[in-house]
């Protein structure tokens, strides 16, 4: 049986499967009352709560430049995955890295990790529900039966971890209810697009002293489906598609109304295609044969299989000690597998075909204690560990003359006390002071070897690496800020504070060749300054939120593909991706967002960001290079503009419709030393128009019909460059124009 015909059964019988499951969902519907729409015409935006700081506040006043998005504004706004927060965010740029469609490249204010390597750190942390998600395989969150999204922009070093150093994204799935609710939808859309979603939750049995069940649950399921945007025009199966089937599931026991325990479980499965890739230039190594005209279509010979498996499960415990105390421990474990097939070349030809195996598995511990006596100090503690082991194993075939792979494992161990207070200096003024205190152990075991052919079974003694080590980071980030309350409604800010992520090993290292390849990189540090307010005016209609950043980057780790000389004959023949720190750099950027309800019908919203990210110092053979680099994923301007109309209707039901347009300006989207020749990938600036209407009954139903990429806009988020060995430049595109329609029913 043909690839493309068991892929075609295997979706037909994960949708039927999906199906089934919404079918059991939707039974108890039958019971629900009818769910009372929201009213369309608001008279003021009201705040939004968010747990910034570990506990609970409203957006407007946490001094924190932190973007959140509400379960029906992600809806609204159709957010299908947190890569569609892009436009939505100051200095977000997120996206799916290379040939993946689920592993993630995320940047904040030009700090993030383009190179979804195992065993490398990030530079934006990604939680869901508490838990941190330390490698990019599968952290491209599909957003369904979700509560709320947080976007914290800048070092989150204090409350976050190590690995926060340009910001945080947080994933927060809807909570545990007290009677009977849940939803089920199917969208339709262009290019064979069948998504089915579908929850339900609420009470099993028992009750508490206050008469809320004692145990409660909650089960969601997502099957989402799309035909590829292109082909691989020589075995015509599809790429760049999507086949994801995700689950998760929530049980609390409330023991008492001051103790109750929480246990909750994840599991995505990702069967997509490979993503096409558009050749940028001829390849001299295929003479002849010129790019396609298509921008997903590829002439790729290896297999289309990009397999990526993840699954998480914890137990969260809170515990109310007294009016004053709280505590709450999170153990979490999580798991994942990823096979994947990457053509650099994107042809038939044995160029540069890798075949890539990743497999990670972590165990954390968080145990955090709240204070807040109601006077003029509160504050946040806690303790945390994580122990994590990512391994893998990276086979290269180049030319069909040199085969060889890329092998080994990184241990992380690591333990952290952190503590976050604020202090009442008067009633307007507030001091927050905080602190985290990191030690971590690293240990790489690493072999790189030949092999006589591409059975890759047997070597033939050539060794690029072969080493077993082991280092220790130890930091120390503190925060301080003040802020001040000048009226009810206007907030302003200051504070200073760090983040770090640490260093380790190249697993890739080619330490025959070049000896400095196997010696570790530094952890990198960022210094940020950031001054800012939260204003709100006209009876809380507009709110208006500013925030100015400086920040000093040291030790900045950057992957890049070195060329090398593997037989003396004086030429540059054969590449290795090497690992290192650049050197230092300055960042700085303004930020606004803003909302306004001019009327009862109409809501305009949006952000604009500028950002100048520059390098100090960037050291290559001895030579400082800064003037000649740019940054990666650090465009200069950005911004989005959202104009919405609500209207209620005659029968009950309520209309919006929606426009949106985000634009961002010329970025490069690789990091490549230009001074050897190499071309980083680069997209000149480019905007995107989106609308979308929906209605929503009286009842439990509603309809939605939204485009993205309206005008079909043509614009590269990546690629590769490795013009010098290999003769690939490729690039990588955002979606084309889609449309779709949902259909929703609420219980």
């Amino acid at each position: 049986m043909s690839t493309c015909k068991v892929k075609a059964r295997k979706q037909i019988q994960r949708q039927g499967l999906c199906l089934a499951i919404a079918a059991v969902l939707l039974a108890p519907a039958a019971w629900a009352q009818d769910a009372a729409p929201e009213p369309a015409q608001a008279k003021t935006l009201g705040g939004v709560t968010v747990t910034a700081r570990k506990r609970e506040e409203t957006l407007q006043e946490v001094p924190v430049a932190i973007t959140a998005f509400t379960a029906e504004s992600l809806d609204r706004m159709n957010i299908e995955d947190i890569s569609d927060l892009d436009a939505q965010v100051p200095n977000l740029t997120i996206y799916a890295a290379r040939g993946s469609s689920s592993t993630i490249t995320a940047y904040i204010r030009g700090v993030g990790q383009s190179d979804p390597l195992w065993g490398v750190d990030p530079g934006v942390g990604i939680y869901m529900d508490d838990v941190y998600i330390a490698r990019p395989q599968g952290a491209l969150l599909d957003v369904f039966d979700v509560e709320r999204i947080e976007v914290l922009r800048g070092p989150q070093g204090t409350l976050y971890g190590k690995n926060t150093i340009g910001g945080a994204i947080k994933y927060i799935s809807r909570g545990l209810p007290t009677s009977l609710d849940g939803f089920a939808s199917v969208t339709v859309g262009n290019y064979g697009q069948l998504d089915v979603k579908a929850a339900v939750a609420g009470p099993i049995g028992g009750s508490t002293q206050g008469g809320d069940a004692t145990l409660r649950g909650r089960i969601s399921v997502a099957s989402l489906n799309r035909d590829g945007f292109g082909e691989n025009v020589v075995t015509k199966q599809e790429v760049s598609d999507k086949e994801v089937l995700a689950l998760r599931g929530n049980l609390g026991a409330y023991v008492s109304d001051a103790l109750d325990i929480q246990f909750a479980f994840d599991w995505m499965d990702d069967q997509s295609g490979v993503r096409g890739a558009k050749m940028l230039a001829p390849n001299r190594f295929a003479a002849g044969t010129a790019p396609l005209d298509s921008r997903y279509d590829i002439r790729s010979g290896m297999p289309n299989v990009n397999d990526t498996t993840i699954k998480g499960a914890s137990a969260t415990v809170n515990w109310r000690a007294s009016e004053d105390w709280s505590f709450k421990y999170v153990l979490a474990k999580r798991e994942s597998d990823t096979e994947t097939n990457i053509d650099f070349d994107t042809l038939q030809n044995k160029i540069a075909d890798v075949k890539a195996f990743y497999s990670d598995q972590q165990v954390s511990h968080e145990l955090q204690a709240n204070f807040d006596g109601g006077g003029r100090a509160r504050g946040v503690m806690g303790i945390y560990a994580f122990d994590g082991e990512a391994g893998g194993q990276v086979l290269n075939n180049f030319f069909n003359l040199s085969f060889g792979d890329t092998q080994g494992t990184v241990y992380t161990e690591s333990i952290a006390a952190y503590a976050d207070w604020t202090f009442d200096l008067t009633d307007k003024l507030k001091l927050d002071v905080g602190a985290r205190y990191t030690d971590e152990d690293k240990r790489a075991k690493v072999l790189n070897r030949g092999y006589r052919d591409a059975s890759f079974t047997i070597p033939n003694g050539a060794v690029a690496a072969n080493f077993d080590r082991k280092i220790n980071f130890k930091n120390t980030s503190p925060k301080i800020s003040l802020d001040y309350q000048i009226a009810p409604d206007i907030l302003v800010y200051g504070l200073a504070t760090r983040g770090f992520k640490s260093g380790g090993y190249n697993i890739r290292a080619q330490a025959t060749a070049v000896p400095r390849s196997a010696e570790p990189f530094d952890d990198e540090v960022v210094d940020s300054y950031e001054i800012g307010s939260k204003m709100a005016f006209f009876d809380q209609r507009l709110f208006l939120n500013l925030s100015y950043f400086h920040n000093k980057y040291k030790d900045i780790q950057l992957s890049v593909f070195t060329s090398y000389d593997s037989n003396g004959d004086g030429t540059n023949d054969a590449f290795f991706g090497d690992f290192t720190n650049a050197g230092s750099g300055t960042v700085q950027g303004l930020e606004v967002e803003y909302q306004w309800l001019p009327n009862e019908n109409w809501l305009i919203s949006g952000n604009f960001a500028w950002l100048d990210a520059k390098y100090d110092e960037f050291l290559y053979a001895g030579v400082n290079i800064a003037n000649e680099q740019e940054f990666t994923n650090a465009p200069e301007f950005s911004g989005a503009l959202n104009v919405e109309y609500r209207t209620d209707l005659s029968d009950g039901s309520n209309l919006s419709a929606r426009v949106g347009y985000s634009y961002q300006s010329d970025v490069v989207a690789t990091t490549e030393i230009v001074r050897t020749g190499a071309l980083p990938i680069t997209q000149d600036g480019y905007g995107l128009i989106n609308a979308g209407v929906t209605w929503k009954s009286k009842g439990p139903w509603s309809l939605s019909l939204q485009g993205s990429n309206l005008a079909d806009k043509e614009y590269r988020t990546t690629g590769y460059s490795l013009n010098s060995a290999l003769g690939v430049y490729t690039g990588f595109y955002g979606a084309p124009r889609q449309y779709s329609l949902s259909m929703k029913y609420d219980f």
